[in-house]
């Protein structure tokens, strides 16, 4: 059951309340979980290790654990979700490490211990979010392409499921998206 159909079939199971289907999906997602979390770790702060890949899964699966609102439509659903909420989790550890540099007495995560985040890499993210919110103010969709394809790993074909559109869409979308974060980017410095 380690195929698409599987994991779309785990992921409905467990729309409807069956925990059981939870704990049969977890082992066959976690190598994919662990590839978003490494791509969001090496963004961060390149040259990450294991145990900072495993602490972030293991907040994102906590996280995962109490949705029960969601209605999974398919695997790339899943993981776009998931990925969003590392994204999530990774910017508010930055802000809060950043207000904590500054005096704020943010409150420490459990997260912290594993994660070692260097000024220029969290003011490079900061950015770039700052820009993104401002590139879903104009357009949502092509957001939520730099959020899937950047953030999430996802391929076109991939955030093409998700979004409900054609990949030339998703590939124009995120060809404009791109220029569209640099420009405003370099615009911010």
């Amino acid at each position: 059951m380690h195929s698409s159909a599987g994991i779309t079939e785990l992921l409905i199971d467990w729309s409807k309340g069956n925990r059981d289907a939870l704990e049969k999906l977890f082992p066959l997602v976690e190598k994919e979980l662990h590839r978003l979390a490494h791509i969001y770790m090496r963004r961060i702060q390149p040259g990450g290790n294991t145990m900072q890949t495993t602490a972030l899964i293991n907040e994102t699966y906590i996280r995962l654990v109490d949705q029960n609102k969601v209605q999974w439509q398919n695997r790339a659903h899943f993981f776009a979700i998931s990925a969003n909420m590392m994204r999530r989790f990774l910017l508010n550890y930055i802000r809060d490490h950043k207000r904590k540099k500054r005096g704020g007495g943010a409150v420490q995560v459990s997260f912290e211990d594993a994660l070692i985040v260097t000024d220029e890499k969290s003011e490079e993210i900061l950015a770039l979010e700052e820009a993104l919110c401002n590139l879903d103010k104009i357009d949502e969709r092509k957001a939520k392409v730099v959020e899937l394809r950047y953030f999430g790993g996802l391929s076109v074909a991939e955030t093409a499921e998700v979004l409900k559109v054609s990949e030339i869409t998703v590939i124009r979308d995120w060809n404009m998206a791109k220029a569209w974060l640099a420009r405003e980017i370099r615009n911010e410095k």
